[in-house]
């Protein structure tokens, strides 16, 4: 503290700058004298043992240094000790001198007064120095400081007559050691370039940049900018993307809906209980607080949920479930918080998710831990529905294809009161959804929606808007104003088999025995009592399908799924006559492998007929094998057997007996009625299309009669 006070006092009694150097063995004088050099012992401890200062002179040195700048500036003075260890110490530098302070004293007025030192005429020319210059210039004490670039590759020096130079300095690690032995004052500059101003903003501007492109890339993986109008923000990441109609337009109503008779009365109810509240409270009634719309695919689940937006003239907000999915845990729980807060705000209101098992799958038991997002959505959706604070006046209305999979928390009644079945049309239903899908079509007279309804068995809305739209584009592709039932039944077989293959090169030898494959199919088919009759028979390749039979199935039996065991072993019949025929008309050794796809589903037909409907006496009312099933509809795909060998010996007993009972069976007819087999072949040739009303007239002439076992 002593020490900075002596460099202040000194500062104001010379009126120059002050440059405090610390104490080095190897610090020499300058070689240049400055103008005034003011020494002195600041601690005894620096002197040596036997010539330390008296106190007496010790504390007049110090109290000469506490004096104020005024009475040193009257009276100036300086307190040096001889022979004592050099102290720190301070070198002031020339500077200008206030005027009015010049005839303060005779010491002042004498460095006012002294010349400016001249240039030196030892110093090098020009602006750029050579290293070895520089170096000899420092040693002579020309140089006054030097200015190290941010790099060090080079510097600017100011000499003592106060010219400036660059100086090109290449790696000399003793280089700082020699500028501090002779006083150069020593800097770093900057990075001084033009570009300055720009690199300072660059880099303020940077962090912001930053954020912002990956703010950016995270609103093009949510789908681009959200909120309202578009607009998109930082806090738009956890918001719902849903989309709001005040007032629905959606352009279907319920006359556009045909058939689905029951699940349009169903949700009638709900559009007639918004539009006329007093009706249903006035009995104590409430509203469903939702409906799960359940069915297979294309029967019309959305096209439901737009009627009912249409009639019922309320709020709507529609969403796929998908959309609460997110990679980021929370997000999707998030956006259905904000999906419901924007929902209570305008009810009463309809909130239509799609494919609701996208969320609502059976939650886990939790033995995998960490924190799934699945189950965070579908927890928070649970809440919204129905949980503590309830959510009054919102219906929703959800579709699924797969309702074995979704939580029965949220099946129960609260949050989805009714469970809606949209199954298949019947065949009236068919031609209800057939003449809303002709509407702006130009039909032909010949078309009939009733013959096309029952050729149609378990085609969906979706599947028959789709025929007749083949249609429409058969029709364009012959140049033909209308469409006919030629082209709707060429349609027809391009959806269920694949297209022609007009220009496949079959030779004569394989089309007749493509031909009698098929006629064998079909003779079988025609001739088993309680069996369904033959619609047409084809050999023109498709897909991957030398020929086709097709047969219309009972509707009846469709809609109930319920099988008689003699219908079962006469479709095992009906499926072995194309190689029966086979092996009639070209012998056991000529056989091909066209019927790999028909002894397939004769040994499933009968596996099952053993394993699971009980039709076998040896095996009896009992279920073996495990259920199996479709792994889409959450099933098991495979089963372990739960049965001993010695049963799983007689359950391939009793299938063999079947398959044999059924081979037996096909080859009794063929080879009784072998002339109607061959007629019919003979018209496939020729033909290569026989329908079912010429296939009908075959028997007829034939005198052909009904199987008996």
């Amino acid at each position: 503290m002593a020490f900075a006070t002596t460099a202040l006092l000194s500062s104001n009694f010379l009126g120059r700058k002050v440059v405090v150097s610390p104490p080095t063995p190897k610090t020499r004088k300058p070689s240049t004298p400055l103008p005034f050099v003011f020494k002195r012992t600041i601690f005894n401890a620096h002197k040596p043992n036997s010539e330390k200062l008296n106190s007496a002179s010790s504390q007049a040195a110090l109290a000469a240094l506490l004096f104020s700048s005024a009475t040193l500036a009257a009276t100036p003075h300086a307190v040096a000790a001889d022979n004592v260890t050099p102290p720190p110490v301070i070198e002031a530098q020339q500077s200008q001198l206030n005027p009015s302070n010049a005839t303060s004293s005779p010491f002042s007025t004498n460095l006012l007064t002294a010349p400016k030192p001249q240039a030196s005429s030892d110093l090098p020319e020009g602006t750029n120095w050579r290293y070895s210059e520089f170096l000899n210039a420092v040693k002579k004490g020309k140089v006054e400081r030097v200015r190290f670039s941010k790099d060090g590759s080079a510097l600017q020096l100011t000499a003592v007559d106060g010219r400036r130079a660059s100086v090109i300095v290449p790696n000399d690690p003793d280089l700082i050691d020699i500028l501090a032995m002779n006083g150069v004052d020593i800097s770093v500059a900057e990075a001084e370039s033009p570009n300055g101003l720009f690199n300072i903003i660059g880099n303020l501007l940077f962090p912001f940049l930053a954020f912002a492109g990956l703010f950016f890339l995270f609103r093009r993986a949510q789908g681009g900018p959200g909120g309202p109008g578009g607009l998109g923000g930082p806090m738009d990441f956890g918001r719902n993307k849903s989309k709001f109609q005040e007032v629905p337009e959606t352009g279907v109503t319920f006359g556009d809906v045909a058939g689905a008779d029951q699940a349009k009365l169903e949700l009638q109810e709900v559009v007639d209980f918004l539009k006329n509240p007093d009706k249903y409270t006035a009995l104590g009634a409430k509203i469903p607080k939702g409906c799960l719309l359940v069915g297979p695919p294309g029967t019309g689940k959305t096209l439901l949920a737009r009627a009912v937006a249409g009639e019922a003239g309320v709020p709507f907000f529609s969403c796929a479930a998908s959309e609460f999915v997110e990679l980021f845990v929370g997000v999707g729980a998030s956006r259905v918080r904000d999906l419901f807060e924007k929902a209570k705000n305008k009810a009463p209101c309809i909130v239509f998710i799609d494919e609701i098992d996208a969320v609502g799958r059976q939650r886990g038991a939790g033995l995998g831990g960490g924190n799934d997002e699945r189950e965070q959505t579908i927890n928070q959706l649970l809440t919204e529905m129905d949980g503590f604070s309830g959510n009054s006046g919102v219906i929703v209305l959800a579709a699924t294809n797969r309702p074995d999979v979704l939580d029965s928390a949220l099946l129960r009644p609260g949050r989805f009161d009714r469970q809606v079945t949209v199954d298949r049309p019947d065949v009236a239903g068919r031609v209800k959804i057939l003449q809303v899908h002709s509407r702006g079509k130009a039909l032909a007279k010949d078309v009939d929606f009733e013959k096309i309804a029952r050729r149609t068995p378990g085609f969906t809305g979706a599947d028959l808007q789709n025929l007749m739209n083949e249609a429409a584009i058969l029709a364009a592709r012959r140049d033909l104003k209308e469409i006919s039932k030629d082209e709707i039944s060429d349609a027809l077989e391009r959806i269920i088999a694949g297209p022609e293959k007009k220009n496949a090169v079959v030779s004569d030898e394989k089309k007749k025995l493509v031909a009698y494959h098929e006629a064998g199919h079909a003779l079988v088919g025609a001739l088993m009592p309680e069996y369904d009759p033959v619609a047409k028979i084809s050999i023109i390749p498709r897909g991957q399908a030398g020929g086709l039979t097709f047969f219309a199935p009972s509707e009846e039996r469709l809609e109930s799924g319920l099988y008689s065991r003699s219908y079962l072993e006469n479709q095992m019949a009906v499926a072995l006559g194309g190689r029966v025929a086979e092996e009639v008309i070209f012998g056991r050794e000529n056989v091909t492998t066209g019927a790999s796809n028909d002894f397939m589903q004769v040994s499933r037909v009968a596996r099952q007929m053993v394993e699971r409907f009980g039709f076998s006496k040896k095996i009896g009312q009992v279920a073996i094998g495990g259920p199996g099933g479709n792994p889409f509809l959450g099933q098991q795909m495979s089963t372990q057997k739960d049965y001993s060998m010695a049963t799983a010996d007689v359950v391939d007993a009793e299938v063999r007996e079947l398959v044999e009972r059924a081979y037996s069976r096909a080859t009794n007819i063929v080879t009784t009625h072998i002339d109607i087999l061959h007629k019919l072949a003979q018209l496939l040739i020729e033909k290569e299309t026989v329908d079912g009303e010429e296939f009908m007239s075959l028997f007829i002439d034939g005198k052909a009669e009904l199987y008996v076992a």
